[in-house]
């Protein structure tokens, strides 16, 4: 049976095999759910006064029916494909300066040896005033030894979060979870389509009620990104299925972690394909393109947002 997952900067999991029904019911195993097939418009309400330029206009998308995850891909479960493997995840291996030069601006200078070890990025919450939130280096801090297994740094680990989703995980993480799994990511148009729960043209999974955001998602609420007031429970990472599930049985489809689609990111695919009637199990275009950063990286579609994500600065816990 095929199958294909979600890569939440962690997972969730779905199979396209196909089921007797197109009812908006929740069918489910112990693991999955099935979405039914169906048409639906993908991209922000007019009145969404969030929206990105890259998120318009909206067209009308067909989805065939498959099987999703219920919930984000786990400690425990990255653990077992790890242990099963000997997969070793970009953020612990060895980082080549000829091969990572290429992924930077031409002028880019070579760090100190001592900069150039294995790690990732990691938040740290400002305590004093941040003025500028378009200068992200301001609460992003480089953090040797920083990886899945030690996600707050190289003394943290993950003893006791087995329920939590996993994170730092690049793309070629993503694949070869994938491959391990007998799996996929979705496109982007699934994953939307999915995280809607069944509802039509509404701003989240529950409908359009701001107000249950804290109730319904872990995001952040205070001042971003100095005080997080902690309302809807957690002030980082929650486990899965700490809220309520969306109509199809998902969660956590908005907030918690940001979620990875096999869809090139091009800032004007929407514009390019709109006005062309509805359109069938799009698969995004075909290279990467952002004229915002044109010398990065090629990147692909993330969606969902995070809890980190705030209205002052990210408001993509929005469908």
């Amino acid at each position: 049976m095929s199958r294909s997952i979600l890569f939440l900067l962690c997972l969730v999991l779905f199979s396209c095999k196909k089921v007797n029904t197109d009812k908006p019911l929740i069918i489910e195993n112990k693991d999955m759910v099935w979405i039914p097939s169906g048409t639906y418009e993908r991209g922000a309400n007019l009145n969404d006064i969030n929206a990105r330029p890259d998120e318009k206009p909206k067209h009308k998308v067909y989805i065939d029916g498959f099987w999703m995850n219920k919930t984000e891909v786990t400690n425990a479960q990255f653990l077992t494909f790890v242990e099963e493997t000997g997969y070793i995840t970009t953020a612990e291996r060895a980082i080549d300066w000829n091969e990572l030069k290429l992924q930077l601006p031409a002028n880019a200078q070579k760090p100190a040896d001592s900069l150039l070890q294995p790690g990732s990025l990691q938040f740290q919450c400002k305590h004093h005033n941040i003025t500028n939130l378009n200068d992200y280096s301001q609460w992003w801090n480089w953090s040797i030894g920083t990886n899945w297994k030690h996600p707050q740094g190289s003394n943290s680990s993950i003893e006791g979060k087995e329920n939590h989703p996993v994170v730092h995980i690049s793309y070629e993480d993503a694949m070869a979870y994938c491959k391990w799994s007998g799996s996929r990511l979705p496109t982007e148009a699934e994953w939307e389509y999915a995280a809607r729960g069944g509802l039509s043209n509404m701003t989240y999974s529950w409908g359009n009620e701001t107000s249950m955001l804290y109730t319904s998602a872990n995001t952040w609420q205070g001042k971003f990104p100095n005080e997080n007031l902690k309302l809807d429970g957690f002030e980082r990472l929650a486990p899965v299925m700490s809220y309520n599930a969306n109509g199809y049985g998902l969660y956590d489809m908005i907030g918690n972690v940001w979620e990875i689609t096999q869809d090139w990111y091009d800032n004007n695919y929407y514009k390019k394909i709109s006005g062309n009637g509805t359109i069938d199990n799009p698969k995004g275009p075909k290279q990467y393109s952002n004229t915002n950063e044109p010398y990065y990286e090629p990147k692909k579609v993330i969606r969902g947002g995070s809890f980190l994500c705030h209205d002052s600065y990210c408001a993509s816990y929005r469908v």
